[in-house]
């Protein structure tokens, strides 16, 4: 790859942690320790170590866009962290040519008792850039971040659906050559994120460089040219957007929630496959994006007739609360490969992650049950007051109107 179009080059990358906290009691103390038990003493050390990010090596060019995939903890945003200069690799080296602008977490980089004007200029001026150049920009981030009345007010009294606004609108307004971005779009609410993956799109084909870490993998097909898919801190696979997302999405359906293979009950008798929405049909297959009618689909591979069968499904929310359930009786199947469908009027809960839980008995024994892969995303429009510390289970749409009577139709 040409070094004159390479602005990101990294070379075995890795970074270590110590895992826990460890109290230093001295010399003495580490003495008696190693004099009462050797091995124990020496074990526990090397335990204390693990590799967030191991090996990873990696080239972009100007004006790519890349996306970088994987489970929590794989080590996508120790990589980010060390391109952006926020952590020092362990080993390996990694060099950036160009001005970079960083939004790893909510508010990165602000200081909390300065107002979202002065952040602005704050963040424009480690950016490099002039305060002539940063006025020019200023109104049209602002109005991005529709932060108009709450410009002049101290960031620390933010929610963190307004932090994200700003800290977006100014990485993205204030033209870094290099964009690095850390999933930060799950905070805001359905419309922001489209602003976002609008303005992102337009930053992408201004010949700007953006690495973007996101689970939310429509975001990854619109906007990425390249996808890396980060496992257990090393580089799984690394190519074309479409070929690493289908192998991504291929090797998540065989594993469970713990990152094990994913287990069913028995699986004598029959054994569920997956599941799908339906209806209506969509880029993924797993995120809801209306507030109207909706179907799923759970495919079940029967192996032994079900006479006197039981059919249930239960939704729990990121938190594992119950948010609703159901079942079905006298559920009869022949062997062979079934559909099972459930058919909504509507599911009007607050948009994130939703596990779904399948289980199918004969007669009162278990035939299968089955934790689904992936989660059903929920990524309907948002019907919530804007405050995060109002933000509720149920997500519906209200129409208020107010009945001005006449003077004389009031009572006395």
């Amino acid at each position: 790859m040409s070094s004159i179009t390479t602005v990101i080059h990294g070379e075995g990358l890795g970074k270590r942690y110590r895992r826990g906290l460890q109290v230093d009691g001295g010399l003495r103390h580490a003495l008696e320790d190693f004099v009462r038990s050797p091995l124990a003493s020496l074990r526990r050390k090397k335990e204390e170590m693990f590799w967030a990010l191991k090996d990873v090596s990696l080239e972009v060019r100007e004006g790519e866009v890349l996306g970088l995939i994987g489970r929590n903890g794989a080590g996508k945003t120790t990589l980010l962290k060390i391109l952006s200069r926020i952590t020092r690799p362990t080993e390996g080296w990694a060099e950036i040519h160009g001005r970079v602008g960083s939004l790893l977490e909510v508010g990165t980089g602000f200081h909390p008792e300065l107002t979202g004007r002065e952040n602005t200029f704050l963040s424009g001026a480690i950016l490099g850039m002039s305060k002539r150049e940063i006025f020019d920009k200023f109104d049209e981030i602002v109005a991005f971040a529709e932060l108009e009345k709450f410009i002049d007010t101290p960031v620390k009294h933010y929610s963190s659906g307004m932090y994200v606004r700003l800290a977006f609108a100014v990485a993205a307004h204030l033209e870094p050559e290099i964009l690095l971005v850390d999933e930060v779009l799950a905070v805001g609410d359905i419309n922001f994120q489209k602003k976002c993956l609008g303005k992102m799109g337009d930053v992408a084909r201004a010949g700007r460089t953006v690495v973007l870490v996101s689970h939310q993998l429509n975001q990854i097909r619109r906007l990425c040219h390249r996808v890396m898919w980060i496992d257990g801190g090393q580089v799984r696979q690394d190519g074309n957007m479409h070929a690493v997302v289908s192998a991504y999405e291929s090797g998540m359906a065989q594993v469970d929630n713990n990152g094990t293979a994913q287990k069913h009950s028995s699986g004598i008798k029959g054994r569920f496959l997956g599941w799908e929405i339906v209806d209506p049909p969509g880029e993924e297959p797993n995120v809801l994006s209306t507030l109207g009618p909706f179907t799923m689909k759970f495919v079940v591979d029967i192996q032994q007739t079900i006479s006197r069968g039981a059919h249930g499904l239960a939704v729990y929310n990121h938190d594992n609360q119950l948010v609703w359930a159901w079942d079905t009786k006298d559920v009869q199947m022949e062997p062979g490969r079934h559909e099972l469908f459930h058919s909504f009027p509507t599911f009007p809960v607050r948009p994130g992650p939703y596990s779904l839980f399948v289980s199918l008995y004969d007669d009162a024994e278990l035939v299968d049950d089955f934790n689904c892969v992936p989660d059903l995303i929920v990524a309907t429009e948002v019907y919530q007051y804007p405050m995060d510390s109002w933000k509720s289970i149920l997500n519906l749409p209200c129409r208020f109107a107010i009945d001005k009577r006449p003077v004389g139709d009031r009572q006395g």
